[in-house]
């Protein structure tokens, strides 16, 4: 069936057989072999000879994929071998946006200076000079001089855009009921590059109708930090801007409202779906976006709190999966937060037995067993084999041939529940202790003098108060302990029974252990008066340090030693200032080299060093020990390294650059504050199964791997993601669908062991517009960034990011080619489901580990790999697309906030004022003509000049109570052409990067005419 997607018709130039036109985009074809990690060989489209029609035939490229390094990246863990996603690139392949010479050279002589060769390469391609946003100026080459002949009839009953445009207005006046569009007929001559083809708008397309933007001149060099050809100081390597001397005559901007729009979208979605229940009854449905505000009522399956799917129709073969290309994963977040109104999960008891699971794979019982033989034996989803039913749980079946009591027990009726574990699940089949927190703090000369100490020790007297308890208990059953350290380690035993606390200092740091055992892991509420009274002390005793250098390894091998002492799991809070450079294990110095920006290696600034680290995450998995950072850096502190135990034991790591007490206390306590209090569970070992067919085979997060299947994590918090990805290793069918059980063992915060039971089962087909159809952008570009974040361990940035927008022409060609009803080539057709994908897409480029410059920070840049590899998708969906809300349209006295706008400073205006957050930043930018009455209205003030920051903060938390993330992000008041607005314009993710990336208009041009080279 063919299915009309999203269409927009720009003018896109488009490149004539004969006439110089781009022959393979820059250089060849994709050289990467594209989806070689689909077990077969790697495929790639190749790049027919220009002037010659071929039917775009995969041909294979052929390359062996590179060696997985052994490097210490547990995450690497693959089931069987299968070439890797990000094979290295043949040498000769050119960078996404740096043009070699050779397509060229048939349109200019090597020689000119970079300007006039760019003049002359334009006008070899018939296209005139013009800025981003224009549309072409009146072609002159005699073979454009050609009508572009009758555009197909638009899709049924939509506006039509008349060709040419001279006409800005568009013809309304359309019968509904018009004739499907028509292929034009082969013979057609389709000289010259059209003005405006038609405007199509797919019938699944809701909202206006979209024109597309026009692509002016060659890209230039130097897109994703490649140097610049051509002298433009202006704009750091816009996709199409040569420079202003060359423009042709006056133009008219196209208009950005005509393309596909995230907000719009978001928008469309919560009018649908918004405030309504979601059963998950149905197999393969897909569900609300993120941004939606719905109620999941569990009926079987797993509620997308818990897990969400790149697709929820799997195509049937891996044939079809290499061909779409479309990554097939799932975004699982075991502990996820559930509003009010919706049912915590159950636990189920099956006393000594345990919970019931299949003989042969293992899986837990769940909806997907089938109950034959009169209720006396149960057929397994997963793996078909028929196992007895233990007597027990005997129960007789209905006429339709399920359990008299399938509604009783929440295993055969829900998608999520929990087994309370026995002793076979525990280690030593003991039964573990409640879990510790153990506070780690520095107190080098660096924080004492910050205030930092004194802040930290403040508040741990009100937030111990709040630790984490089961429900309905009085009281939590987490111990805690309190370490201080600079080059040697200060353990307190604060035992209940004591008047004062008693100090124990470890000066050999070499080898580590715990000088006490009995008074260091306390119960809280025992041990208030002494621990008061220890934090009381502890900013005093240090006052007068002038100790400057630290240790950092052993202070996590002491918490490790720690918790093997108390036979316990944990987490240690660890609050560190500066780079461990005092002689001791884990000693580390400065590595930072901008030299290496944008060479081959790169790569080195974010791996880890190996060594004492690498054995420290394996020793914390073991033992149960997450780690969580804070971190207070005023220069270079080798992030890579530092926070790679953290992102190995599901710990979390926070940065305060330059920290103040004044301006950055309140932040760092709201996310202190959050991180104590979040759910949590400890020693966790996860197992994804599935039906037959498919199988896991690799893990993104916040994890680590011994083995190919089991996905080990010190502790897991509601917070936490892993992204799984899914191969084929036999057909699927339609009919019986695809199954997926993720089974978490871990450990309460009272120290249960529990099981925790995650069932979703997806649509099958052979129809590729299905797959298509069942997409889901949001999924798809958290399995994207956290892909291309791992793969930059590897490989050049250059290649990666030419991978990413390789595969991303390559899904569109696909449905465009297998998809979509017949149209004019200068259209540019997208799924429904991934019409925004692109924006996302070019979004996850600018992002600071993927671009290439040296004004970034390499802690920053290591920073926001490592906290994405662990993201949800709700997580990466705002991050990668901020919410940008004009506050001076709010109603003061409404509840709800103003719709969110697009991230584009044309959105922008001088009397206006916007907040922007995307999760880590948030900015209040005020325009300079801001009128004195909304600033009292707002803020109560008279006017800009009395607005400080952490008033602002609290005005605005009672105008926006409960809708914004506040707790995790610090406000920074921006005025309009103040300095600090270069900052704030970076989060503007629609519009060209400063560091030299392209405008979502630009991006959507590129893939197009990457589009059309795969598909001739």
């Amino acid at each position: 069936m063919s299915q009309q997607g999203y269409v927009a018709a720009p003018p896109y130039s488009q490149a004539q057989p004969g006439m110089g036109g781009y022959q393979g985009g820059f250089g060849s074809g994709p050289a990467q072999p594209l989806y070689g990690h689909y077990g077969g060989p790697p495929q790639a489209f190749t790049a027919p000879p220009a002037g010659m029609m071929k039917s775009p035939v995969s041909s294979a490229a052929g390359m062996p994929p590179p060696p997985v390094s052994s490097q210490y990246n547990p995450n690497v863990q693959q089931n069987g071998a299968h070439p890797q996603r990000y094979p290295a690139p043949p040498a000769a392949s050119a960078a996404y946006g740096q043009p070699p010479q050779s397509p060229y050279n048939s349109m200019a002589s090597p020689g000119p200076p970079a300007p006039q060769q760019l003049t002359n390469q334009m006008s070899a391609m018939n296209l005139g000079s013009y800025g981003p946003m224009q549309s072409p100026p009146p072609p002159t080459s005699s073979v454009a001089q050609q009508p572009f002949q009758t555009p197909p009839p638009p899709a049924m009953g939509q506006p039509q855009m008349p060709p040419g445009p001279q006409s800005p207005h568009m013809s309304q006046q359309m019968s509904p009921q018009m004739s499907p569009p028509q292929s034009p007929p082969a013979s057609m001559p389709m000289a010259g590059p059209p003005l405006a083809g038609p405007l199509m708008v797919g019938s699944q397309m809701a909202g206006p109708p979209m024109g597309g933007p026009p692509m002016g001149g060659p890209p230039m060099a130097g897109q994703f930090g490649g140097q610049m050809a051509g002298p433009q100081p202006g704009m750091p390597g816009a996709f199409p801007g040569a420079p202003a001397s060359l423009a042709g005559p006056p133009q008219k901007k196209l208009d950005p409202d005509s393309i596909p729009s995230i907000t719009q979208v978001i928008e469309d979605d919560q009018l649908k779906k918004g405030g309504q229940v979601f059963s998950t009854n149905i197999r393969g449905q897909v569900p609300p976006l993120v941004t939606t505000d719905f109620t999941a009522q569990d009926q079987g399956n797993a509620s997308p709190r818990f897990m969400r799917c790149t697709t929820y129709s799997l195509p049937c073969t891996a044939d079809l999966a290499k061909q779409c290309q479309v990554p097939l994963a799932s975004i699982i977040k075991p502990f996820a937060s559930l509003p009010k109104d919706e049912t915590p999960l159950y636990v189920v008891n099956h006393g000594e037995t345990g919970p019931i699971r299949c003989n042969r794979c293992k899986a837990y019982m769940c909806p997907y067993m089938q109950f034959i033989d009169g209720g006396r034996r149960y057929q397994c989803g997963f793996c078909n084999c028929v196992s007895e039913v233990p007597v027990f749980y005997f129960q007789h079946l209905d006429h339709m041939g399920r359990r008299v009591d399938f509604y009783e027990r929440p295993e055969l009726s829900l998608g999520s529940y929990e087994f309370a574990a026995t002793l076979d699940y525990c280690k030593n089949n003991k039964l573990p202790n409640p879990p510790a927190y153990i506070f780690m703090i520095d107190v080098s000369y660096n924080n004492i003098k910050s205030g930092l100490v004194k802040l930290i020790c403040d508040e741990l007297k009100t937030l111990l108060e709040k630790l984490p308890r089961e429900e309905g208990a009085e009281s939590s059953a987490i111990k805690v302990g309190f370490v201080t350290y600079n080059k040697v380690l200060h353990f307190y035993n604060v035992k209940s029974a004591l008047a004062q606390p008693q100090m124990m200092v470890v000066s050999d740091t070499a080898e580590m252990f715990v000088p006490l055992l009995d008074g260091f892991l306390v119960n809280y509420q025992d041990s208030r008066a002494v621990i008061y009274n220890l934090l009381d002390q502890i900013p005093d005793m240090f006052a007068d340090t002038n100790e400057s250098e630290t240790v950092f390894a052993p202070v996590i091998q002491a918490g490790v030693e720690a918790f093997k002492a108390a036979e316990c799991n944990g987490k240690l809070f660890i609050f560190h200032s500066s780079m461990p450079t005092a002689e001791a294990p884990g000693k580390l110095k400065n590595r930072d080299d901008k030299k290496l920006v944008n060479t081959e290696k790169e790569k080195t600034l974010f791996q880890p060093q190996k060594g004492v680290y690498e054995q420290l995450s394996k020793d914390c998995v073991a033992q149960g020990c997450c780690v969580d950072l804070f971190l207070f850096p005023s220069q270079y502190m080798d992030m890579a390294t530092m926070a790679d135990v953290p992102s190995h034991t599901g710990g979390s790591v926070y940065k305060y650059n330059n920290f103040q007490v004044e301006t950055d206390g309140e932040h760092f306590l709201r996310d202190l504050r959050k991180d104590v209090q979040k759910s949590i569970g400890f020693d966790a070992i996860m197992r994804v199964r599935t039906s037959t067919g498919f199988r896991a085979t690799d893990f993104f997060g916040a994890i680590h791997m011994n083995n190919t299947t089991d996905i080990e994590m010190a502790a897991v918090d509601c917070d936490k993601a892993v992204t799984v990805e899914f191969k084929h290793d036999d057909t699927l069918s339609e009919e019986t669908g695809a199954l997926i059980q993720c089974a978490l063992l871990y450990t309460t915060i009272s120290g249960q062991r529990r099981l925790r039971i995650h069932n979703l089962s997806l649509h099958c087909s052979s129809q590729l517009s299905e797959l298509y159809t069942r997409c889901e952008t949001d999924s798809l570009i958290n399995f994207f960034a956290k892909s291309a974040y791992r793969a930059i361990l590897n490989q050049p940035l250059k290649n990666v990011r030419e991978i990413l927008v390789n595969q991303t022409a390559h899904m569109l060609a696909c449905y465009r080619k297998n998809c979509a009803s017949p149209s004019a080539a200068s259209q540019l057709i997208l799924p429904d489901a991934m019409k925004v994908f692109p924006v996302y897409m070019n979004s996850l480029m600018k992002t600071a580990p993927l671009v290439g410059s040296t004004e970034l920070s390499t802690d920053d840049r290591a920073h926001q790999r490592l906290s994405v590899m662990a993201m949800g998708v709700e997580d990466t969906q705002l991050l990668l697309y901020p919410r940008l809300i004009p506050l001076h349209t709010l109603d003061v006295n409404s509840e709800a906030l103003p719709a969110p706008v697009r991230c584009s400073e044309e959105r922008l205006t001088d009397s206006g004022m916007f907040l922007l957050e995307n999760g880590h930043s948030m900015f209040l930018w005020l325009g300079q003509a801001i009128p004195p009455d909304l600033i009292q209205s707002i803020f109560n003030l008279p006017s800009l000049a009395h607005l400080q920051g952490h008033m602002v903060r609290i005005h605005l938390k009672c105008i926006l109570s409960g809708t914004f993330s506040f707790c995790s992000t610090q406000l920074q008041i921006v005025r309009q052409r103040d300095k600090p607005e270069m900052l704030f314009r970076q989060f503007l993710v629609e519009d060209k990067g400063l560091h030299g990336s392209a405008s979502y208009m630009d991006f959507l041009c590129y893939v197009h005419r990457e589009i059309r080279q795969l598909l001739t």
